[in-house]
């Protein structure tokens, strides 16, 4: 069954000059292995392919059941000399939850889909 990550995680965003910062948060603790499996740094880099031009970095929180990326040159240039409307990247995490991963049948009555 694919999901939205919209649909077992929540997020936040922000930067640090030209590096956007997502945090992405486990719904329910059955949900974190799953997205250490599927939610890649490869796939957040591919995810993001036209607005990030650098490397991304994944952390594992596991004790906040969370990922964190770091996406590098992924802001214009970053808040103070961008010229895209989000130069803070506000709305990646958004962008993010938009991706989609297969959830596995066994875990599929834990969803409740928007």
């Amino acid at each position: 069954m694919r999901v939205r990550l919209f649909d077992i995680a929540h997020a936040r965003s922000g930067d640090k000059g030209d590096t956007s910062n997502i945090g992405l948060i486990a719904r329910r603790p059955e949900f974190y292995p799953l997205l250490c499996e599927q939610v890649t740094a490869e796939r957040v880099k591919a995810h993001f392919a036209e607005l990030c031009h650098g490397p991304v970095e994944r952390y594992e929180l596991p004790n906040l059941e969370a990922l964190n990326f770091l996406l590098h040159k992924a802001l214009g240039g970053g808040g103070t000399v961008s010229l895209r409307s989000d130069a803070q990247g506000k709305t990646y995490s958004t962008a993010l939850l938009r991706m989609e991963v297969e959830l596995p049948e066994h875990l599929a009555h834990l969803v409740n889909p928007a």
